[in-house]
């Protein structure tokens, strides 16, 4: 009688692995910290710039698309925008246009009465009309990311720029929407091949940089704890209290750290690409 392989994997082989999650069935984060909202006063302002510093993330990304945005004339289309946090970053004289995948705030909890929502893999945008495609922290929760590059090829004029920020060492988020990391050869790769050309991709950071931001990551789960008890939240901020003064340095450090050249471990790479004056054939 011919045997039947067994399909399932052997008791003693999961010996390592009998406290530890399947990380494929995560539904949902542990610990989620607050959503961007759209700063529309001095106040918020200056919220929004105190989180910058403390969020090395957004600021690393601040800080780069600051330099860019003012300089982009013409129209710009903000793919994936959220909360339009960079909107206040665009030039005066140019056109902003932020657009959104429909579930935009079923999955990552943002709606903008100022957005365009739209489903599938076509953007409601037409061929060669805007002049920049800005797209921030959004490539990793697209499955068709060649689908995605391509359309932001077919939107822009030839000679148009794709101004795109990645994270890199960043904790999956969004779960379970958050699927890739990037690196600097696939990025190169995968926009060459699309047809856009003078690729640029630019490091966020060092090592010191990710080590001080995974640091305050442990503290601001002291400081903000979420979904346990009442009792317990209480215990944890108190605690929490006591490293501030090492949050702060932490953070200082870090954005110190942004000034240098970068690392091949970063928090993250700015990307900057033109569309092809012609086609690639």
């Amino acid at each position: 009688m011919e045997s039947v392989p067994n399909s399932g994997f052997p008791e003693q082989k999961q010996a390592a692995f009998r406290n530890r999650d399947n990380m494929v069935n995560a539904v949902s984060e542990t610990w989620r910290p607050q959503l961007f909202t759209t700063a529309t006063n001095r106040f918020a302002l200056a919220i929004s710039a105190s989180r910058r510093f403390f969020d090395i993330q957004a600021g690393s990304a601040w800080r780069d698309l600051s330099s860019i945005l003012p300089t982009v004339e013409g129209t710009i289309l903000d793919v994936g925008c959220g909360a339009q946090p960079f909107r206040s970053l665009v030039n005066p004289r140019a056109t902003y246009r932020g657009i959104d995948t429909a579930e935009a705030k079923a999955h990552f909890g943002y709606e903008m009465p100022d957005t365009t929502y739209f489903s599938g893999d076509v953007w409601p945008v037409a061929d060669q009309s805007v002049d920049a495609v800005l797209c921030t922290e959004t490539l990793e929760h697209v499955l068709g990311t060649r689908q995605f590059l391509a359309e932001a090829h077919r939107c822009l004029v030839p000679g148009g720029m794709l101004i795109l920020t990645v994270p890199f060492s960043a904790r999956w988020h969004f779960i379970p929407y958050d699927y890739w990391r990037f690196t600097p050869s696939s990025l190169n790769y995968l926009l060459e091949m699309i047809g856009f050309n003078s690729v640029r991709v630019y490091a966020r950071g060092d090592a010191v940089t990710v080590a001080c931001y995974k640091a305050m990551a442990l503290i601001l789960r002291l400081l903000m704890p979420q979904n346990l008890s009442r009792v317990t939240e209480l215990l944890l901020r108190a605690v929490g209290l006591v490293f501030v003064p090492l949050f702060v340095l932490l953070a200082i450090m870090a954005n110190l750290s942004l000034h240098g050249p970068g690392g091949d471990d970063c928090l993250g790479y700015t990307v900057l690409a033109v569309r092809a004056l012609e086609a690639a054939s």
